[in-house]
């Protein structure tokens, strides 16, 4: 029997939670804020989803839109609000810190993660800016908990990134590439086919599960759509 494919859902509450989790989602994203591309929620709104359902919970690590980490007063506050989200539960986490060069900002993500007591976590869409992602993925390869690369293959979205995506995956087990490639970013339905037969077997929705756009909740008819789309 094959594995079943993994389908994280972005949720900005309860509401979306239990409605991405009816649809058929495996996992989820907590996030505030999209205008920003998604912040750190609440240690409440996590607690909130947390008591709401009994999927995977992946908590976003990031105070502003962009890429960089910050000064040292904001790394000092995303190590506090990651410890303070440890405290309360969470022990899934998604972060990602680029340098002015473009290469990873090794200082802020290794001082980020110290705090996650070795728990999981995802290196988010900030490969998709990167100068040199081969390069990146190497420097970050021995990083304590990190097991997913989420990912578009391009700046752009999936489109531009398809074919990245599927030499990334082609390269799966070699150093630096042992890490599950979670796909979204301008994912479409139409991708999937090309995705899966290369072997990719995780996937990351957003607006996708929104048919009526970021003001409305999930939908998990949308869910279920991706869902069945993925069984298939």
């Amino acid at each position: 029997m094959s594995k079943r494919a993994v389908l994280e859902v972005i949720a900005l509450d309860a509401e979306d939670a239990v409605a991405a989790q009816a649809g058929g989602a495996d996992r989820l994203e907590l996030v505030t804020d999209m205008a920003a591309d998604g912040l750190t929620p609440s240690r409440e709104t996590f607690a909130e989803i947390r008591a709401a359902v009994d999927i995977s919970l992946r908590v976003m690590v990031r105070l502003a839109d962009g890429f960089a980490a910050g000064d040292s007063r904001q790394l000092d506050t995303l190590v506090r609000r990651a410890r303070e989200l440890r405290e309360a539960g969470a022990d899934e986490f998604v972060l990602g810190f680029l340098d002015e060069a473009g290469g990873p900002d090794l200082a802020a993500v290794e001082t980020v993660v110290g705090a996650l007591d070795g728990c999981r976590w995802t290196f988010h869409r900030a490969i998709d800016r990167a100068a040199d992602r081969d390069a990146l993925r190497k420097q970050l390869a021995d990083l304590p908990g990190l097991d997913t690369y989420l990912t578009a293959g391009s700046a752009a979205g999936v489109d531009e990134g398809l074919t990245t995506l599927l030499a990334e995956a082609a390269r799966s087990g070699e150093p630096g590439y042992e890490q599950q490639i979670l796909v979204g970013g301008g994912l479409r339905l139409d991708h999937l086919p090309r995705l899966k037969a290369a072997g990719v077997d995780a996937f990351h929705i957003g607006g996708a599960s929104r048919p009526d756009g970021w003001s409305a909740p999930v939908s998990a008819a949308a869910v279920a759509r991706w869902r069945a789309a993925l069984d298939d």
